[in-house]
Protein backbone atom coordinates (compact mmCIF):
# COMPACT_ATOMS: atom_id res chain seq x y z
CA UNK A 1 0.00 0.00 0.00
CA UNK A 2 1.56 3.91 -1.07
CA UNK A 3 1.90 5.99 1.98
CA UNK A 4 1.02 9.39 2.07
CA UNK A 5 3.87 11.36 1.46
CA UNK A 6 3.43 12.74 5.71
CA UNK A 7 3.75 9.44 6.32
CA UNK A 8 6.91 9.03 4.35
CA UNK A 9 7.81 12.40 5.86
CA UNK A 10 7.27 10.67 9.13
CA UNK A 11 9.20 7.80 8.74
CA UNK A 12 12.62 9.48 7.91
CA UNK A 13 12.60 11.93 10.31
CA UNK A 14 11.35 9.39 13.32
CA UNK A 15 14.10 6.84 11.64
CA UNK A 16 16.76 9.31 12.14
CA UNK A 17 16.23 10.70 15.49
CA UNK A 18 18.90 9.21 17.67
CA UNK A 19 17.30 7.92 20.69
CA UNK A 20 14.27 7.82 22.81
CA UNK A 21 14.14 11.53 24.09
CA UNK A 22 14.81 12.82 20.45
CA UNK A 23 11.65 11.14 19.25
CA UNK A 24 10.07 12.34 22.18
CA UNK A 25 10.58 15.95 21.10
CA UNK A 26 9.39 15.38 17.54
CA UNK A 27 6.28 14.10 18.97
CA UNK A 28 5.76 17.43 20.81
CA UNK A 29 6.82 19.14 17.57
CA UNK A 30 4.46 17.19 15.25
CA UNK A 31 1.37 17.98 18.17
CA UNK A 32 2.25 21.69 17.82
CA UNK A 33 1.95 21.85 14.00
CA UNK A 34 -1.61 20.60 14.01
CA UNK A 35 -3.96 23.27 12.90
CA UNK A 36 -6.07 23.92 15.66
CA UNK A 37 -9.87 23.44 15.10
CA UNK A 38 -12.57 25.95 15.49
CA UNK A 39 -14.64 26.23 18.26
CA UNK A 40 -17.52 25.13 15.92
CA UNK A 41 -15.86 22.26 15.62
CA UNK A 42 -14.53 21.87 19.22
CA UNK A 43 -18.27 20.15 20.17
CA UNK A 44 -19.50 17.21 21.57
CA UNK A 45 -20.25 15.39 17.93
CA UNK A 46 -16.82 15.62 16.95
CA UNK A 47 -15.75 14.85 20.19
CA UNK A 48 -13.97 10.85 20.36
CA UNK A 49 -15.24 8.77 22.68
CA UNK A 50 -13.04 6.28 24.41
CA UNK A 51 -10.05 8.53 24.53
CA UNK A 52 -9.50 9.71 28.51
CA UNK A 53 -7.66 12.92 26.78
CA UNK A 54 -10.38 15.08 25.01
CA UNK A 55 -9.97 14.14 21.04
CA UNK A 56 -12.28 16.09 18.75
CA UNK A 57 -12.24 14.84 15.14
CA UNK A 58 -13.51 16.34 11.75
CA UNK A 59 -13.02 14.59 8.85
CA UNK A 60 -14.53 15.34 4.45
CA UNK A 61 -14.02 13.50 1.08
CA UNK A 62 -12.02 15.05 -1.40
CA UNK A 63 -12.42 13.08 -4.86
CA UNK A 64 -12.52 9.90 -2.87
CA UNK A 65 -10.03 11.04 -0.48
CA UNK A 66 -10.24 11.59 3.37
CA UNK A 67 -8.57 14.44 4.52
CA UNK A 68 -8.91 14.78 8.75
CA UNK A 69 -8.47 17.24 11.01
CA UNK A 70 -8.27 16.47 15.01
CA UNK A 71 -7.12 18.09 17.80
CA UNK A 72 -6.60 17.08 22.04
CA UNK A 73 -6.43 19.19 24.97
CA UNK A 74 -3.19 16.76 26.12
CA UNK A 75 0.60 17.52 24.17
CA UNK A 76 1.27 13.88 24.19
CA UNK A 77 -1.68 12.82 22.03
CA UNK A 78 -1.55 15.69 20.32
CA UNK A 79 1.03 14.64 18.52
CA UNK A 80 0.19 10.74 18.03
CA UNK A 81 -2.91 11.79 16.63
CA UNK A 82 -0.73 14.18 14.02
CA UNK A 83 1.05 11.06 13.16
CA UNK A 84 -1.90 9.13 12.62
CA UNK A 85 -3.07 11.81 10.68
CA UNK A 86 -0.34 11.82 8.57
CA UNK A 87 -0.75 8.15 7.87
CA UNK A 88 -4.60 8.52 6.66
CA UNK A 89 -4.78 11.70 5.37
CA UNK A 90 -5.17 10.85 1.45
CA UNK A 91 -6.81 7.86 1.81
CA UNK A 92 -9.66 5.98 0.15
CA UNK A 93 -12.31 4.51 2.34
CA UNK A 94 -10.95 1.27 1.70
CA UNK A 95 -7.32 1.88 2.49
CA UNK A 96 -8.01 3.67 5.51
CA UNK A 97 -10.20 0.31 6.92
CA UNK A 98 -6.39 -1.31 5.92
CA UNK A 99 -5.04 0.74 8.48
CA UNK A 100 -2.89 -0.91 10.72
CA UNK A 101 -2.51 1.11 13.79
CA UNK A 102 0.20 -0.51 16.34
CA UNK A 103 2.30 -1.54 13.24
CA UNK A 104 2.61 2.57 12.36
CA UNK A 105 3.16 3.23 15.89
CA UNK A 106 5.84 0.49 15.76
CA UNK A 107 7.73 1.74 12.30
CA UNK A 108 8.02 4.85 14.17
CA UNK A 109 9.75 3.76 17.30
CA UNK A 110 7.10 5.15 19.28
CA UNK A 111 5.40 1.57 20.58
CA UNK A 112 7.13 2.60 24.03
CA UNK A 113 4.52 5.78 23.89
CA UNK A 114 1.33 3.73 23.35
CA UNK A 115 -0.10 2.62 26.91
CA UNK A 116 -2.84 0.61 26.61
CA UNK A 117 -5.21 3.48 27.68
CA UNK A 118 -3.55 5.73 24.87
CA UNK A 119 -3.73 2.28 22.32
CA UNK A 120 -7.57 2.32 23.02
CA UNK A 121 -7.77 5.89 22.51
CA UNK A 122 -5.83 6.14 19.04
CA UNK A 123 -7.72 3.28 18.16
CA UNK A 124 -11.01 5.22 19.17
CA UNK A 125 -10.10 7.57 16.66
CA UNK A 126 -9.52 5.56 14.16
CA UNK A 127 -12.26 3.59 14.36
CA UNK A 128 -14.10 6.84 14.53
CA UNK A 129 -12.60 8.10 10.91
CA UNK A 130 -14.09 4.90 9.28
CA UNK A 131 -16.89 5.37 10.62
CA UNK A 132 -16.99 8.59 8.85
CA UNK A 133 -16.35 7.02 5.89
CA UNK A 134 -19.11 4.57 5.54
Amino acid sequence: MNLPADAVMALETFHNAAGWEQRARLLMQWGERLPPLSEAQRIDANRVHGCESQVWLVGALHDGHWQFAASSDARLIRGLVALLLARVNGLSATELQQVNLPDWFNQLGLSRQLSPSRTNGLTAVLQRMNELAR
